[in-house]
């Protein structure tokens, strides 16, 4: 079907309310159109559903939608019928419709009412719905999230393997797939399923110039950061993505008890639950969605302002696909990413026990993550480059380390002198106890040692512990420094550095230069694009009363970008209505009254509302990880799975046990203890807790011997002997 650029771009208006297509829409609308078999991957916010939601418009026949989310399908359903005066445009078949409900999606698609029929590839493969398929015109296949075709995808479903099968007892038509994820692999594979090997391929960019990436330190404040940074995006969706169910929870109610309208959501929850609080966020009724990675594919938020890692992620992959969820609609989205190595250590901890080449796998996910998270360099550039996509800017302008301001030091010096450091201690510590020695800090664990007494303590005490610290990091980065997982993360000298040691180079890091006033936790300047933001703010309220009376999202009605542009430039009759981007002659008609009620009578007023002082609440830890995990030690959980399965590290685990041993409890680890440590090894550490002064840990393995004894096997006879006779 041949149809002209201007006979596009006025589709484009009349039905959709925009003026000009973004990236390769129109071009991959036009071969669709001529045909032919397409392939499109475009980053989300790209507008993937624009490229078969105007075609079937235009085309004979109806578009059938293949797509995996029940959710997705009555989002995307609900859209197209606010573009259209015509409810039955777009219809879904699934699992949660009735037979009379089925009958009569069956009468509107026979009648040429619609134009867009959305299944899930299980409803596809039911006889009653390709027997039906057979009679009807069909204009084209499109295939969404098509990687969950391939096995090597992030999301594969069996069923999505299915689909070429079903296309050729149904009638052949042109196929679209479109996937905001693929590598190179993905692809072929995709393309090799559906037998489109010939399919043009279009692939778009992965910038969203739009978004803005930070990543923060994560402190012991970390709450405080994250409640401080939410109160300053009033009225602005965000989500919180957490890495344990646990976090989710306790996160939220953190949330809730300092005035933030928050709900949970993660797969150990119940369905309906679940369903009402991805409800509840959609329709505006809460801000903020605390969330595992569980919670994203089934999203047609288009106004998410903030997406915020609380936990690092463990691939850039995820990272990715997770912010962008943000800003959708073209307007802000603010991508912050709270890092602690701690954090990184845990998650390279729970991969112990898996097959070595998973684990490969994993720890170099890992390390791609740990590198831009500790990077200076552009974070747009490091995403992109990920992905394969060159980036000639030096600086993005819209991401933390291309807004600070960096000086370059020489430390070959210092690097000499922290390499010398771990050699002289043989390779046994941490980054903290590094530096603490480096910065003649006599800390408990440094004099216990006596590390005190030892040539280089003090050595860099005019440098600031941050600058040994960043030159710590960027040697591991450059490859001098390894942090090895297995002996709970001490620094060790890897090949290069110990080369270095012998000939020393020049070695560049870049300090950031810290503003005196800045306090580090405002994020970048939100600015409304809008003209007059208060009318804005009015508008907004308009939206959310009409979403609750039809049962909509607000962003079904119009999206943020039209009210802006409302904002700006006051339309007051129909006809100007339709003019403004995202509007269209649908829209307006259906929605358009009272917007332009409230846009006629507005008077400006000066209203400026001041966050008040931030006083964070915390929440009053309960006893329930305490229950559970004394019944799981009485159900002779191996510790190891236990802490896994809570989303701790297996020193946090036997933190929390130290706790409710020392408070009085009494536990019996005696059948982990006999599985993990020798019986003459244990009985050794046992005699000298029983001759000991003190239980102090450091004192012990000074006493028994570092190189001789594992710290985590003597705190586990520790919790033993106190259970013996303490408790």
């Amino acid at each position: 079907m041949k149809i002209t650029h201007e006979e596009l771009i006025k589709a484009l208006q009349t039905n959709f309310g925009f003026d000009s297509f973004k990236g390769n829409q129109e071009a991959i609308i036009n071969n669709l159109m001529d045909g032919n078999d397409t392939f499109v991957l475009m980053p989300t916010g790209g507008g993937k559903s624009l490229c078969y939601q105007l075609p079937s418009l235009l085309m004979d026949g109806v578009a059938i939608v293949i797509s995996p989310l029940i959710a997705l399908m009555k989002n995307q359903v609900d859209a197209m019928r606010n573009y259209s005066e015509e409810d039955g445009v777009a219809h879904f078949i699934n699992s949660s419709l009735s037979r009379p409900e089925i009958a009569a999606v069956k009468e509107d698609v026979v009648s040429g009412k619609t134009k867009l029929l959305y299944l899930a590839p299980e409803s596809l493969q039911k006889t009653e719905n390709v027997d039906f398929l057979k009679g009807v015109k069909i204009s084209f296949y499109a295939v969404d999230e098509a990687h969950c075709i391939s096995e090597w995808g992030h999301d594969f479903r069996p069923e999505y393997r299915q689909i070429r099968e079903m296309i050729l007892r149904i009638g052949k038509a042109p196929i679209i797939t479109l996937t905001a994820t693929a590598t190179p692999k993905v692809q072929h594979d995709i393309q090799k399923n559906l037998d489109m090997m010939e399919a043009t391929v279009f692939k778009s960019s992965f910038n969203r110039p739009n978004l803005y990436y930070e990543v923060r330190q994560k402190t012991e404040n970390v709450d405080k950061d994250l409640v401080r940074y939410i109160k300053g995006m009033e009225g602005k969706s965000g989500i919180v993505y957490c890495l344990a169910r646990k976090e989710v929870e306790d996160l939220a109610k953190t949330l809730q008890v300092n005035n933030i309208s928050a709900l949970p959501y993660h797969a150990g929850m119940d369905a309906p639950t679940r369903s009402a609080n991805q409800d509840a966020f959609l329709m505006e009724k809460c801000q903020v969605i605390v969330a595992t990675i569980a919670f994203g594919m089934g999203i047609d938020k288009p106004d998410v302002r903030f997406v915020v890692h609380y936990d690092i992620p463990k691939s850039l992959e995820g990272y990715y696909q997770e912010t962008g969820r943000a800003g959708r609609d073209g307007g802000e989205g603010q991508c912050i990413c709270f890092y602690s190595p701690k954090d990184l250590e845990r998650l390279r901890k729970f991969q112990q026990g898996k097959p070595v080449a998973e684990i490969e796998i994993g720890n170099q996910l890992l390390f791609e993550t740990q590198a831009y998270a500790e990077s200076t360099n552009c974070r747009r550039q490091l995403l992109l480059n990920y992905f394969g996509e060159d980036y000639p800017e030096e600086n993005c302008g819209n991401c933390d380390n291309c807004k600070k301001t960096y000086h370059t030091i020489d430390a070959t010096e210092l690097l000499e002198l922290i390499l010398e450091t771990i050699v002289q201690l043989n390779e046994k510590f941490k980054t903290e106890h590094i530096v603490d020695i480096l910065h003649g800090n006599a800390t408990n664990e440094v004099v216990s040692y006596k590390h005190n007494e030892i040539e280089n303590f003090g050595a860099a005490e005019d440098e600031e512990e941050s600058t040994l610290l960043a030159i710590i990091r960027q040697a591991r980065l450059s490859g001098f420094l390894v942090k090895e997982v297995e002996t709970y993360g001490v620094l060790k000298l890897s090949p290069e550095g110990k080369k270095f040691l012998k000939k020393p180079h020049k070695f560049e890091v870049k300090i950031e230069v810290h503003d005196e006033d800045d306090d580090g936790l405002e994020g970048p300047v939100a600015a409304c694009a809008a003209a007059d933001d208060v009318l804005f703010s009015i508008l907004k309220d308009v939206r959310k009363k009409l979403s609750k009376h039809m049962d909509v999202p607000p962003f079904v009605i119009f999206q943020d970008p039209s009210l802006e542009a409302m904002a700006t430039t006051y339309p007051v009759t129909i006809e100007e209505l339709q003019n403004i981007p995202g509007v269209g002659v649908g829209k307006a008609k259906r929605y358009g009254e009272e917007f332009l009620r409230v846009i006629k009578e507005y008077v400006e007023e000066n209203e400026i509302i001041r966050p008040e002082d931030l006083r964070v609440r915390t929440v009053a830890k309960d006893s329930t990880r305490k229950i559970s995990i004394i019944q799981a030690i009485d159900r002779r959980v191996e510790l190891d799975e236990l802490a896994e399965s809570k989303g701790m590290s297996m020193e946090e685990m036997l933190s929390e046990i130290e706790a409710i041993v020392y408070s009085g409890t009494k536990l019996n680890i005696d059948y982990f203890i006999d599985e993990v440590i020798d019986p003459d090894e244990k009985e050794e550490i046992y005699d000298y807790f029983k001759n000991a002064e003190n239980d102090n840990l450091h004192t012990a393995m000074d006493e028994l011997g570092e190189d001789e004894y594992d710290p985590i096997h003597v705190r586990l006879v520790r919790i033993k002997f106190h259970c013996d006779l303490g408790n």
